[in-house]
């Protein structure tokens, strides 16, 4: 059975991936910089709590933007018409605009490496050439932008999806989500124990790779296909959820910390609205793609590293008014006009319907 909207016309989602992108944007300005007075971002915030956090919203979102999709073609085009276009610019943008901190010359720079970058990184394949020539050599981590590594996970995301709707339809969501759900969990468990055992660095990298995060993503999806037994007893759900997290963080439970995530993040999301935060725009997404190599670029010139209560604030402003741009510039302008911020600006102050466009044709990160 598929959910009401009784829970979906008002909700956080918009605001919830604001503060997700937001927490990674605020950790990575210390990761990236290394000022000790930002020291505390990192033990307060976690960018690995906030992308799992993406994860779960993506899959409840995703799930539902599928099921009410007229057909493969049309989920697709709405998939790709949110995501690629601002990807592509961020990627390009970079490409070209980064020669000019760059210490090579033109015929350097632009070369099969900067080729190879391109091609790697429209195509989500980040990791094979993560730099360009001479770009932030002097950088902590010479990356351009590290964040993008997700991205690729949310494609094979988007492409799993008609593939376990099929299975659903078939064999019932319940058996399929848990089983899938206890693979992936098997998979990141194992990885993290053989890089305990070995402390290899590749068993982390793979073991944060599809199928682990997979867990995450059908935790979203659980809730969305039995929202209303989720609303019947939500107060015994987060309670448990809660315990659950507060165990983890001491004594890890890795089988159940998905799930508990999932629980407080899609209550949150429903049952707590807040107010309509994509009434001007969806701003998250420029946030996560743009913000690394915003603070990579000030890292680089250098001016402000004897003030870095300055570079964070200006970073952060950067990233916000990049994002802004980004928004009404590129993405805005490729959204369908069901979108429900297209919807928005027409009708403001009224409430909306995600599975017109807010959170199902608006995901992530």
């Amino acid at each position: 059975m598929l959910p009401d909207n009784s829970r979906l016309t008002n909700n956080n989602f918009d605001l919830l991936r604001l503060l997700f992108a937001g927490t990674v944007c605020l950790v990575h300005a210390y990761e990236l910089s290394g000022y000790q007075p930002l020291a505390w971002i990192g033990r307060v915030l976690s960018s690995d709590v906030a992308v799992k956090a993406f994860f779960v919203v993506s899959g409840f979102l995703i799930f539902m933007s599928y099921e009410r999709s007229s057909s493969i073609a049309s989920y697709t085009r709405k998939r790709i018409r949110r995501i690629y276009p601002a990807y592509f610019a961020v990627v390009m943008l970079c490409a070209v605009g980064l020669f000019g901190i760059g210490t090579r010359e033109a015929a350097d720079y632009f070369s099969f490496e900067w080729v190879r970058y391109v091609l790697a990184n429209l195509s989500f394949l980040n990791f094979l050439q993560p730099t360009l020539p001479g770009v932030f050599e002097a950088n902590r981590i010479h990356a351009v932008n590290g964040a993008l590594w997700t991205l690729k996970i949310e494609v094979m995301f988007y492409l799993s999806v008609p593939v376990f709707v099929f299975l659903f339809r078939r064999y019932g969501n319940l058996p399929i989500i848990a089983a899938a759900y206890i693979g992936s969990t098997v998979y990141a468990f194992l990885f993290t124990w053989l890089a305990e055992q070995t402390g290899a660095g590749i068993y982390p990298e793979l073991g944060r790779q599809l199928p682990g995060q997979l867990s995450y993503f059908l935790a979203g999806a659980f809730f969305y296909y039995h929202l209303a037994f989720f609303q019947r007893w939500a107060g015994l759900f987060v309670l448990g959820a809660s315990l659950v997290l507060i165990t983890d963080a001491y004594w890890p439970v890795p089988f159940l910390e998905p799930f508990a995530l999932a629980t407080v993040v899609i209550f949150f999301a429903l049952f707590l609205y807040l107010g309509n935060f994509g009434k001007y725009g969806d701003f998250s997404y420029g946030v996560y793609i743009l913000h690394f190599p915003i603070l990579q670029s000030l890292l680089h010139v250098g001016w402000l590293a004897d003030s870095p209560w300055l570079f964070l604030a200006t970073g952060v402003l950067a990233t916000l008014i990049a994002a802004i741009a980004l928004w009404h510039i590129v993405e805005k302008r490729f959204l369908l006009h069901s979108s429900h911020y297209v919807l928005a600006n027409t009708s403001a102050g009224k409430p909306k319907d995600p599975g017109n466009g807010s959170g199902a044709d608006a995901t992530d990160r």
